[in-house]
């Protein structure tokens, strides 16, 4: 049986003494990533790669269309099918989450020891939940008046990728939505990308707002809309993620959009030192580096400005 993220966290937190100062085996690594995935819907649908190296290349292999050739018998007109391959770079940035309890808390608490534990399940889901918001919003630009400038500065994501890189649709001049936005983004893409696997990512309130908007039109001019309309505008299904604003959806293959991580994931404790023993104090900290890459911008579109 798979560790769960308790075990996996129990093993890994010893102090800091040791030489292996809470690092992960592998497997260890890769269980943890995969766990701060499940916290959220997006995460559970992209790529995920893990890597030694913190910097490096990934490779990409295409085909291209209308390889066939006739057969003639007997005969070898030397015509061979190519096989297209290329990298893409990444280079991962080092995170970390750090946490503290204070000894007298987990003595007065009704959940005694359990509470660590509990505090720290709760840490390693928002670690999840956190690094979705950076893989989609993060740029390294903001404006350091911004009161999350500290979070969103870490690394690019992949919006400000896609609005430099792949197709945007600028709806700021549109008055409200409209089954017409969605066609309209999807005529950006080329054919090829448009082969059942792509998906709109909304914020919740947006798909909420995209539903209302159907039901006004049923209770305004009658008839019926088609059930799966409502959660697949143009045959496409949308995906709920909450870090997304409400301006922006984004359509690609979720597949399309990949986080590298490395084997470098260290959880540590300790209560020892001069501050757990003057502060009566348990110290935590998380240590994971990433990079959210995109396989093929020409393969993304994203709605940008919707009112």
């Amino acid at each position: 049986m798979a560790n769960s993220n308790r075990a996996i966290i129990r093993k890994a937190a010893i102090e800091t003494g040791s030489l292996s100062s809470g690092l992960l085996n592998p497997e260890q690594a890769r269980k943890f990533i995969q766990q701060t995935f499940e916290a959220t819907n997006l995460n559970s649908l992209i790529r995920h790669e893990m890597r030694t190296a913190k910097t490096g290349e990934i490779d990409k292999i295409g085909i291209a269309r209308r390889i066939l050739r006739k057969k003639t018998e007997n005969h070898d007109d030397g015509y061979r099918a190519g096989v297209e391959t290329s990298q893409i770079e990444y280079a991962t940035t080092a995170v970390r989450l750090p946490w503290e309890i204070t000894e007298e808390t987990l003595r007065e608490n009704i959940e005694g020891q359990n509470l660590e534990q509990i505090i720290t399940d709760l840490m390693t889901t928002q670690l999840g939940i956190d690094l979705e918001d950076l893989y989609l919003n993060g740029d390294e630009a903001t404006e350091s008046t911004d009161p999350d400038y500290d979070f969103l500065k870490i690394n690019d994501g992949w919006i400000k990728q896609i609005s430099n890189g792949g197709h945007v649709y600028d709806a700021s001049s549109e008055s409200s939505m409209s089954l017409d936005l969605f066609y309209k983004t999807l005529k950006t893409l080329p054919n090829k990308y448009n082969n059942g696997k792509l998906r709109w990512l909304m914020s919740p309130h947006r798909a909420q707002e995209w539903e209302l908007f159907l039901l006004n039109k049923v209770v305004n001019a009658g008839g019926a809309v088609p059930e799966s309309v409502y959660n697949s505008p143009a045959r496409i299904p949308a995906v709920e993620c909450p870090s997304l604003d409400d301006g922006t959806i984004i359509l690609t293959d979720p597949k399309n959009l990949v986080v590298v991580n490395t084997y470098s994931v260290k959880i540590r404790k300790t209560t020892e030192g001069k501050e757990a023993i003057m502060m009566d104090k348990r110290f935590y900290a998380t240590h994971l580096d990433y990079d959210p890459i995109i396989e093929e911008l020409d393969a993304t579109a994203i709605i940008k400005d919707l009112k």
